[in-house]
């Protein structure tokens, strides 16, 4: 093993851990406020209104919507994460350290995207323990439910990198969740079938990458969805490597980040 490698690995771990523990120090702003949303969601869209709807292809509405509440939650706290800690590290100049050290670019964009997607399958961990005081639920394709999962909290988390290089005060860093991610999600099948829907907005719907990402896990769970699992996951893992590589293109030229 190479020095320059072994001193990576070191660096990695060291970022990595950072953000885990930076997110778990404040579980009260970062955890708990998940949770209570979702219960909220639970109670509220799935025992109330769900006794009002029925089924949805052959499950209640509580187990069908559970997975589009538990992708929610990962997009929102993997995109946050990453966003609010990079651009903090950026305001307060600290970047500026990383980038002049001998640590590879990508080295600092994995452990930063780490931390985002801990932080979303933690909080999707919280989700889908408080669904079963709400339903029964079992895991029909655990690998492409975890395949799934993965890397939405990967695109998500290099999505709020992008945000938080191009960002220059904090109320940028809340634009884009307000105004597209919040909008993408409500749209994107989380508490309906398209099916439901006319032929033009089922064919607009499709536009919409939430939507497939919500299916996608919804089909791992459940068994059931409105689009092609597999074409779902070539386009999250292309949409990871596009990302990925703007991402390092940003760090080696030092947009936004260098002062």
């Amino acid at each position: 093993m190479s020095s320059e490698f072994k001193s990576n690995l070191i660096a990695l771990y060291t970022i990595a851990h950072r953000e885990a523990r930076r997110f778990l120090r404040i579980w009260p702003q970062t955890l708990l406020p998940p949770a209570i949303t979702m219960t909220l969601y639970f109670v509220i869209f799935g025992n109330l209104i769900g006794k009002q709807i029925g089924s949805v292809q052959g499950f209640s509405y509580m187990q069908y919507i559970v997975p589009g509440l538990i992708m929610m939650s990962v997009i929102t706290n993997a995109y946050s994460n990453v966003v609010s800690s990079f651009f903090s590290a950026k305001f307060q100049h600290s970047i500026e350290e990383l980038l002049v050290s001998p640590v590879s670019s990508h080295t600092i964009l994995i452990g930063f995207v780490l931390g985002g997607v801990l932080r979303g399958l933690l909080v999707a961990a919280i989700v889908s323990i408080l669904s079963l005081f709400f339903t029964d639920l079992q895991v029909e394709h655990l690998g492409l439910t975890v395949l799934v999962i993965f890397l939405t909290a990967a695109v998500f988390s290099l999505g709020g990198f992008i945000n938080a290089v191009f960002a220059r005060s904090f109320d940028d860093i809340a634009i884009i969740p307000s105004f597209v991610l919040t909008p993408l999600t409500y749209l994107g099948g989380v508490f309906y079938s398209i099916t439901m829907l006319g032929e033009f907005w089922q064919k607009l719907s499709l536009v919409n990458p939430i939507l497939h990402m919500v299916n996608a896990f919804r089909y791992g769970i459940l068994g059931v969805s409105d689009i092609t699992p597999t074409t779902a996951v070539a386009l999250m893992l292309l949409t990871t490597v596009v990302l990925y590589l703007f991402c390092i293109r940003l760090l080696n030229s030092g947009r936004g980040m260098r002062h």
